[in-house]
């Protein structure tokens, strides 16, 4: 299976103000993150509001997106189908197979959750089974879900019973554990760095792909800061990397992850807003926030529209 190397961005759902998805803004979406050199695009997940979606939306979603990814070819498409119903699982990875997605994602179940890398490995198993033919990840975010396995435990009890298995998505700061699962077998796995705030880290421990929410909006950034590492060049990459978290830093200031859209709508995509629980700014929020974004000095860095 092959390793993706480059920014995968996590889409945001675009909404109307009605709180309806629209689906004719994602071959827009498409062509923006092609045009800013996004290799892929990880759907129906945290920055995609997937646990705040219907079975009907989410499926929905993924004909759109599979429908351009095999039309074009330019951005891999990976689905997160993970859950807390294995079956439900299983149905969205059987129709993102049907609809030729290039790969899928699972999540640990967040509710009863697993209590060992045994037991999260024969759920994982379960819904990689009945996609044989396409590559799974793992998406590890236990911020989120509050799983704590380790991820070196997890491949361990995975790798024998998961052929299909690709790699993990990691978002989490344990870099020990991140570098023992990119040398574990040889590095077989694809280990996709999902910390968008510390992906330099990620770099120099041999992270050559990533997925994140800021991809979305600041590809250029981080792309310079790639090639400010791959020369060595490590002033430069560290100054990228600091001015990737005065970025990251006005989500936390202004609300957390619904801030997204609003860097979105900043640079003219606007996606809408987040649905309920997350909490929305206010427009006079907005405002100070347009403020702010615009004293980082970053324009150029910025994905264009």
């Amino acid at each position: 299976m092959e390793k993706i190397k480059g920014l995968i961005a996590a889409p945001f759902a675009p909404f109307t103000d009605k709180d309806e998805v629209m689906y004719d803004k994602i071959p827009e979406y498409f062509n923006f993150l092609e045009k800013n050199k996004v290799v892929g695009a990880f759907i129906n997940g945290s920055t995609g509001e997937g646990v705040s979606l219907s079975q009907d939306e989410k499926r929905k979603i993924t004909e759109c997106w599979a429908e351009l990814g095999k039309a074009r070819k330019s951005v891999k498409i990976i689905n997160l189908v993970g859950g807390t119903s294995y079956r439900e699982c299983i149905e969205s990875a059987q129709h993102s197979a049907e609809n030729g997605i290039d790969a899928i994602a699972i999540l640990s179940p967040y509710y009863f959750k697993p209590s060992d890398a045994r037991q999260l490995a024969e759920f994982c198993a379960k819904i990689a089974e009945s996609v044989p033919q396409m590559p799974v990840y793992f998406y590890h975010i236990p911020v989120l879900t509050g799983s704590t396995v380790s991820m070196l435990d997890f491949l361990r009890e995975a790798s024998p019973i998961i052929p299909n298995l690709a790699g993990i998505k990691f978002t989490h700061e344990d870099f020990m554990d991140f570098l023992n699962c990119l040398n574990f077998e040889n590095g077989k796995f694809d280990m996709l760095w999902g910390r968008d705030e510390n992906l330099l880290s990620a770099l120099v421990l041999g992270a050559r792909g990533g997925v994140g929410s800021t991809f979305n909006y600041a590809a250029p950034l981080y792309y310079k800061m790639m090639d400010a590492f791959d020369r060595g060049d490590l002033v430069e990459a560290r100054n990228l990397q600091q001015l990737s978290i005065n970025m990251i830093m006005l989500l936390g200031k202004y609300g957390g992850i619904a801030s997204g859209k609003a860097y979105m709508r900043y640079i003219g995509m606007d996606c809408g807003a987040f649905r309920l629980p997350v909490k929305n700014m206010s427009k006079v929020m907005y405002n100070e926030f347009a403020e702010d974004v615009m004293a980082l000095n970053m324009e150029h860095l910025f994905s264009q529209k």
